[in-house]
């Protein structure tokens, strides 16, 4: 069986950047195609890539945040996308407009099912959430890296909060230690 931490897939990635204007969102959205805008909804301007898959949620403020890509390169590359059309409707743009990652949500496989009862004790109640009756599984935050893992009975786990990619290969070896150390892995 191969080790927990190869089974890491990132699921998302979010990430923030701005072009330093403010935007007139009601223009925008006619003159970029696609564009989905309804301010009775949602403040802002969704616009969707489709390679790499991702949408860019634009602000009036100018602010951008881009979510639902699957690597920090597809971050850079649909956000130059989105740089590029501004440009293209003669919206200024700094050439590299500072992108900043917020959060990257991964999931693993720890490949044994999980006693979370034992896990919620064994973890340390002050670091863990744990109520089955309105969520199956276990919330755990991490200090180094600075995430949150949620763990199900399942082994299956969802890391988030992590700021780079390599963030979930390392809180992966650090609960598949700790759970190992408590002697609640398989």
């Amino acid at each position: 069986m191969s080790a927990p931490a190869d089974s890491i897939e990132i699921q998302n990635v979010v990430a923030s950047t701005g072009i330093g204007q403010e935007l007139d969102l009601e223009a925008l959205a006619e003159d970029l195609p696609g564009a989905d805008f309804n301010p009775d909804n949602f403040p802002g301007l969704v616009y969707r890539t489709q390679e790499p898959k991702a949408a860019a949620l634009i602000f009036r403020s100018g602010k951008i945040v881009c979510t639902g890509a699957k690597s920090i390169d597809d971050v850079h590359e649909a956000l130059g996308i989105i740089f590029d059309k501004l440009r293209g409707l003669s919206i200024p743009v700094d050439e590299n407009p500072e992108i900043t990652v917020q959060n990257i949500v991964s999931s693993a496989d720890l490949g044994h099912n999980l006693n979370l009862n034992a896990l919620a004790i064994g973890l340390g109640l002050e670091d863990v959430e744990y109520e089955p009756e309105q969520f199956p599984g276990l919330v755990y935050r991490m200090d180094e890296p600075e995430v949150v893992i949620l763990l199900f009975g399942s082994g299956k786990i969802v890391i988030t909060g992590g700021k780079r990619t390599d963030d979930a290969k390392t809180a992966v070896e650090e609960i598949v230690k700790r759970i190992d150390d408590l002697g609640l892995l398989g």
